[in-house]
């Protein structure tokens, strides 16, 4: 190992990349025409304008940096020391996001996305997996079919789950559990590809599994875009960040035949984790509506009319806005007579 402080100013000065990606990412999200129905149309607009749009750019470029910090990372020191430090891209996000996005951080947040970062790096650090001591020359086909059918299906149901929600909160920690997935699932393809090209590099040129992985990459970035779009970071990034590893450790397990290193009570404090994990991933994708009732007024508002008029290809924003009683005109009804003429 080389010396211990440069691993961790490269793994933190990754993760704070990463966050910057991420900050920049869910800006351009905001930039761009609205997609969260999945119209074949308004997704290729969508498409269209975020691969032009210089936030996004912007957010790739911090993607390139970052990666190149954690494989220099990776190459002076352990996995199990880099990983978990690059999960404090979490905090970084939330700084990030209240600088950049004029977003304040109550404590509240903050208390919950510290208790993600340490869920997660505790739950990777005592989940360190290695190989099975009898070499395999492939992987176990029927629990890779199975977890790839398993896999398809949580996705899908997550994104139609994610489109049908009216609470922000809900749609982009639902649409980042889609995201993890999807990760999870390049990250498996990856790993194929790589021990492909340690036996025969031009192998990797007819092998699906390349195909496969350019697909579900690009699949995670459309999704990732869709998410950001949804609603707040606070909720679609922690609930990618805690899917992504806890599947890809669950597919190292049954398609890899890694095991699980862990000592005596390891599998008590194992579950602990996940479960700390997944109601602090469920309190910061509450975040919004918390913040909504602390917004509202304590007498009650005049009675409101929502606009539910067509959304035009290039308009932006999500559809459904609430408009005030009193505004004289709103998309879709029609004007007072005192307006008209």
């Amino acid at each position: 190992m080389g010396h211990p402080w440069l691993i961790v100013v490269l793994s933190l000065g990754a993760a704070f990349v990463f966050a910057m990606s991420s900050t920049l990412k869910h800006v351009s999200a905001g930039h761009v025409p609205d997609a969260q129905t999945l119209r074949p149309g308004l997704v290729g607009t969508f498409i269209r304008a975020t691969l032009t749009h210089r936030l996004w750019l912007g957010g790739i470029g911090c993607d390139v940096v970052g990666l190149a910090l954690q494989v220099i990372a990776l190459h002076l020191g352990e996995l199990a020391v880099v990983q978990p430090l690059l999960i404090s891209g979490l905090l970084f996000t939330l700084i990030l996001r209240q600088r950049y996005e004029g977003h304040h951080i109550t404590a509240r947040e903050f208390a919950w996305g510290v208790t993600v970062t340490a869920a997660l790096a505790g739950f990777l650090a005592l989940a360190a997996t290695g190989r099975s001591p009898v070499r395999h020359e492939s992987v176990d086909r029927l629990p890779a079919v199975i977890a790839g059918i398993v896999g398809l299906a949580l996705t899908a149901a997550c994104i139609e789950l994610g489109r049908r929600q009216r609470a922000q909160g809900r749609s982009a920690a639902l649409l980042g559990i889609a995201v993890g997935v999807v990760y999870a699932g390049s990250a498996a393809m990856l790993k194929a590809v790589t021990d492909i090209a340690v036996r025969s590099p031009i192998a990797i040129v007819t092998s699906w599994q390349l195909y496969a992985f350019i697909v579900l990459g690009a699949a995670g970035l459309l999704l990732s875009q869709l998410a950001f779009q949804a609603g707040p970071i606070t909720a679609s990034l922690p609930a990618t960040a805690a899917i992504d590893p806890l599947l890809s450790i669950v597919v190292g397990v049954s398609v890899y035949d890694e095991h699980v290193r862990r000592g005596p009570g390891g599998g008590a404090a194992l579950v602990a984790l996940v479960l700390l994990l997944g109601v602090a991933v469920m309190q910061l994708a509450r975040s919004p509506q918390r913040a909504a009732r602390r917004r509202s007024p304590e007498t009650p508002e005049p009675m409101r009319r929502i606009d539910t008029s067509a959304r035009m290809p290039g308009q932006r924003g999500r559809a459904g806005r609430a408009v005030p009683a009193d505004d004289p005109v709103v998309v879709g009804d029609v004007p007072p007579p005192g307006l008209i003429g």
